[in-house]
């Protein structure tokens, strides 16, 4: 998971976010936050904080919350030993069947080599009847942790989920990120990338659209407007 500060800029609200990308975290309030319902049991895959980012914002004291990941993982440092479980192979966890009611992984697919044993390890420990939640980038660069693999659209993901037996509850590939900077300036032109805050401060993309605002109406400098860069990805709820 990528571990990084950044400064969110949501309506009029800025504040700053750790561990994942503006459109990891959009994504997931919109689609996966209602299925996280009071008193479940969770397991999250490659947490990059305790509480991780995504337990924060489920913010429910009543759900079970565990995670796990490689016992020599280096995103959280010397925090290693609050993970549940530690694990020497992304394929076979030290985790009983149809265990948790959600297994979690956000930014994680895309580094795991064999995506489809690795989906088979989590339905195993899925409870019948649970949910499994994944959210991957798609138009982000090339980014070692320590591999990466793979881009996957909800086409990919289908087939990952029709090779386990899995049901699609939801399958989207979009970029919520564009609807906040359209608050601004409903005529702003996008290029898929990083998220439009990874790299800039909320100021400088501020400028940027005052800029693009301004000479778009000045016939002879219009083709000086710089396009925002955004974060498309993939999230996908598929039932055991």
């Amino acid at each position: 998971m990528f571990v990084y500060t950044q400064k969110i800029f949501i309506g009029n609200l800025i504040h700053k976010n750790n561990f994942m990308h503006l459109n990891s975290e959009l994504l997931f309030r919109k689609y996966a936050l209602p299925y996280f319902l009071p008193n479940l049991k969770v397991l999250e895959i490659g947490p990059a904080g305790f509480p991780s980012a995504y337990q924060k914002i489920v913010s429910d004291d009543s759900i079970i919350w565990h995670t796990i990941d490689f016992s020599d993982t280096t995103f959280i440092e010397n925090a290693v030993d609050q993970l549940t479980y530690r694990i020497s192979s992304a394929y076979d966890f030290p985790v009983e069947e149809n265990k948790y009611d959600i297994v979690l992984s956000g930014q994680v697919i895309e580094h795991v080599q064999h995506i489809w044993h690795w989906v088979k390890e989590l339905k195993r420990v899925t409870k019948v009847g649970g949910k499994i939640v994944t959210i991957n980038p798609v138009s982000w660069p090339y980014h070692e942790a320590p591999l990466d693999c793979w881009r996957i659209f909800p086409e990919g993901i289908k087939a990952i989920a029709e090779i386990n037996e899995l049901e699609v509850k939801e399958c989207i590939f979009e970029s919520l990120e564009i609807e906040n900077i359209l608050k601004y300036d409903r005529k702003s032109k996008f290029i898929p990338g990083k998220s439009y805050n990874y790299e800039r401060s909320v100021n400088q993309l501020k400028k940027q659209i005052y800029f693009n605002k301004l000479i778009r109406n000045i016939p002879f400098f219009k083709t000086l407007e710089q396009p925002i860069e955004v974060s498309f990805d993939t999230i996908s709820i598929l039932g055991k």
